[in-house]
């Protein structure tokens, strides 16, 4: 327990990164599949579009610009009828690395063991993606997972004067509700580390200290693939926690870039997106969710012996 008791702190959280970290592929290809829709075309579009834009003084981040577009694409009749019941239907399709999702099985299971379940230890998983929320809920992984932050989507947006007390209508997706980029993926990891996802009372911006946290960062581990996720890789490692890089296999450009980071320090291991049983990525993540529990029972053990009082024991004085 924390020293103030504010939490437990008997969590362990692993935090993924989504498109290229899980799943094989970006997320939007089953609804680009199901459209009939140019995938490269689309990203090419979404590449030039900042450069666009600016044109008429108007900033737009590009790790955020394609929703925009995609909505483009919906109001034009280029992908007609598209709800978040579709976006999540199509989730479903999303393919993903050799070993997901049984790998969320076999770590859970890990804290299920003596002594950690005795410690009443968990571990949580969250995804932090600037993917497409609906599509990740409808995904192979949704069962497995404790929390999403990701972007998503409002289909009838309240009119001047509407009910707000009654339940929005159903329609097509037509603005955007919120979204991620790779900076403000930092904020998610805040969110976790302070609880907000949990205590709806809390905000993220509200004074907590460090050891008085639901999940201190020194018991997370942020996944991700690539230099991208600098940002994310470098507030989990300056709090404490543990970072750790993927890359496909097969790819000595994608291997290059994580082992870039590596050497430079921005993260504590790296190995292939491949996560069946014994294999590399496997093996460490055990270690590490094991040597992260080890060393809560060790502290909880600790802490107990500093608070305790001991009794004065009876001393044998025909022994002197």
């Amino acid at each position: 327990m924390s020293k103030a008791g504010l939490f437990f702190q008997n969590i362990i959280a692993i935090v993924w990164d989504f498109d290229n970290t899980l799943s094989s592929h970006y997320m939007q290809e089953p609804l680009f599949r199901a459209y009939d829709i140019d995938s490269r075309r689309f990203w090419d579009e979404v590449d030039k579009l900042p450069r666009y834009y600016a044109r008429a003084g108007v900033t737009v981040p590009r790790d955020s610009c394609y929703l925009g577009h995609l909505l483009s694409y919906v109001k034009h009749g280029r992908i007609p009828d598209l709800t978040n019941a579709k976006l999540r239907e199509l989730g479903a399709q999303i393919r993903f690395f050799p070993g997901i999702p049984e790998l969320f099985r076999r770590l859970k299971s890990l804290l299920e063991e003596s002594p950690f379940a005795e410690s009443d230890l968990h571990l949580e998983s969250y995804i932090v993606s600037t993917g497409l929320a609906e599509m990740i809920r409808g995904s192979a992984v949704a069962p497995h997972i404790d929390g999403i932050w990701a972007s998503e989507f409002i289909e009838t947006p309240a009119a001047p004067g509407a009910d707000l007390d009654a339940t929005p209508e159903p329609g097509v997706i037509s603005q955007i509700a919120g979204f991620l980029d790779h900076t403000t993926k930092t904020r998610a990891l805040f969110e976790i580390n302070k609880g907000v996802n949990k205590h709806g009372d809390i905000s993220v911006n509200d004074t907590i200290p460090e050891d008085e946290r639901r999940v201190p960062f020194k018991n997370m581990i942020y996944i991700a693939d690539g230099p991208s996720d600098i940002p994310s890789f470098s507030v989990v490692r300056q709090h404490g926690g543990l970072a750790y890089a993927v890359y496909p296999r097969g790819s000595p450009k994608r291997f290059a870039q994580v082992n870039q980071l590596l050497e430079t320090g921005r993260v504590n291991g790296i190995g292939p997106a491949d996560y069946r049983e014994d294999d590399q990525t496997d093996m460490w993540l055990q270690l590490q969710v094991k040597t992260l529990a080890w060393r809560i029972v060790d502290d909880r053990e600790h802490d107990l012996q500093a608070k305790v009082g001991r009794a004065p024991s009876h001393l044998d004085e025909s022994s002197d």
